[in-house]
């Protein structure tokens, strides 16, 4: 696992990705020779070709991208890839007439682009077989040691089972500390000291998740033994962070939030995620603006009720504001007076609004809040003030996810299902955090992505 601007990004998915975008630029520069097979004369200013094969290749990626087939785990199927692989490739297709109808130069010819897009096709199907037995191996097991035996290492195993980031890990074991109650019935027998201990089960790895660090429970010496001799000591909180890019509350310590890396609030930063949303939402304004009507149109014929949806929410600095959104449920949906939430299946829903929702289409109005300025594309999302105060008096840290924006999309939407409950409420928390700890506009773009993916496969959250 390395960074990219704070955010955690998989070795394994960035290989797969760059040995794709090679290949895929192999099957531009085969497809042109192809095409001019016998006609030598052709391929003597190969250079003018570069440059087009370079976007094709480029739009391809963009489109698998965008169906989901770079996300943290790869589902390690050829009937999957090539269910994502259509779609993807149909996405790529538009990318690219576009691009060339705004720069003609770019334009490779129908015979050389058919022929490329079926050799780019075979191409990603070759390197996933390889790569799906490669990740089966055993070549990608890292031996990892835990320090602690209480819940949140049981919570730290489930994790690293998981597989969340194609990377696979051996449990060694997990050692009891002095001081800490035991809940897990099988502990690993010490060899010695930390060091000697990762070294008897080869552990690349030690977590420490012991949640009662006093009275020399951390055993601080021989941790920094094993950092100094080659070994990886990791805390919870940061194996979350890297495992499942959540902010985990249980095994998070304040003096970790104050003291660690990221929370970028600069002017730097909020210049440019301002600018980008000011561009972005007069780019798609106009963009979608058929698709707005349409819905308008629909709502209006379905009940002659009220078109638009306005509701108090809470944003940046816990200031309120008025959201904007394409109503989707019945104009009585709170005849009761008290604010409720919405369930997945609500029978409140009405039918258009049912569509709306699968496809994010009832969020469109969300445009002219991030042209206000009480939104932006990307954040947590806002919540109402009712629900705000209710969580923020029982949730730890349930206001720090107010220190930036709320978004029309988020990484909570994109990496958990619809939230209908307090649980679900810290589950997404734990997904807010991270974000707000780790924003950057490298990760705004993952997110904007993903959240094409959902609503192609309208898994909406």
């Amino acid at each position: 696992m390395f960074r990219i601007a704070n955010h955690y990004v998989s070795k394994v998915v960035a290989f797969l990705l760059m040995i794709e975008l090679a290949m895929l630029l192999g099957a531009g520069y085969l497809g042109v020779n192809l095409r001019f097979l016998g006609k030598p004369e052709h391929l003597k200013d190969f250079h003018q070709f570069w440059l087009p094969t370079v976007v094709v290749a480029v739009c391809i990626v963009l489109g698998m991208s965008a169906v989901g087939m770079y996300q943290r785990n790869i589902e390690q199927s050829v009937r999957w890839t090539l269910v994502r692989l259509m779609p993807s490739l149909g996405i790529a297709l538009v990318l690219m007439l576009v691009l060339f109808y705004l720069a003609p130069d770019l334009y490779l010819g129908r015979g050389i682009l058919a022929i490329s897009l079926v050799l780019s096709a075979l191409s990603v199907l070759l390197v996933r077989t390889i790569f799906f037995h490669v990740v089966k191996s055993r070549l990608l097991v890292s031996p990892i040691l835990f320090l602690g035996s209480s819940d949140l290492v049981r919570d730290c195993i489930e994790t690293s089972r998981q597989n969340l980031r194609n990377h696979k890990y051996s449990i060694v074991g997990a050692i009891a500390v002095a001081g800490e109650e035991s809940t897990m019935t099988k502990l690993l027998e010490p060899a010695g000291t930390l060091l000697e201990t990762a070294r008897k089960y080869k552990a690349d790895e030690i977590v420490v998740a012991v949640q009662n660090r006093r009275g020399g429970a951390l055993r601080i010496q021989e941790l920094l033994e094993c950092k100094m001799k080659g070994v990886r000591v990791t805390d919870a909180a940061g194996f979350f962070e890297r495992e499942a890019c959540q902010i985990r509350l249980d095994s998070l310590h304040p003096s970790w939030l104050v003291f660690g890396n990221g929370f970028d609030q600069s002017i730097i930063r909020t210049f440019m995620k301002r600018s980008f949303d000011l561009v972005c939402s007069l780019i798609m304004l106009p963009l979608l603006s058929p698709v707005m009507l349409g819905a308008a149109i629909c709502i209006w014929l379905e009940d002659r009720g009220p078109i638009l949806y306005r509701q108090e929410r809470v944003g940046k600095n816990n200031e309120s504001f008025m959201v904007l959104k394409f109503r989707s449920m019945r104009v009585d949906a709170e005849k009761a007076g008290k604010p409720q939430w919405a369930q997945a299946d609500d029978p409140r829903i009405t039918r258009v609004g049912n569509v709306m929702r699968k496809y994010r289409i009832d969020e469109l109005p969300q445009l002219f809040n991030v042209l206000r300025g009480d939104m932006s594309f990307v954040g947590p999302r806002p919540e109402r003030p009712y629900f705000v105060e209710q969580f923020a008096n029982e949730i730890t840290f349930y206001n720090v996810r107010h220190s930036v924006k709320p978004g029309i999309t988020g990484w909570a939407q994109v990496r958990y299902k619809y939230g209908a409950s307090k649980d679900d409420a810290v589950q997404k928390l734990q997904y807010d955090l991270y974000y707000v700890k780790n924003n950057s506009l490298f990760l705004d773009m993952l997110i904007l992505i993903d959240t094409l993916s959902v609503v192609l496969f309208g898994a909406g959250t």
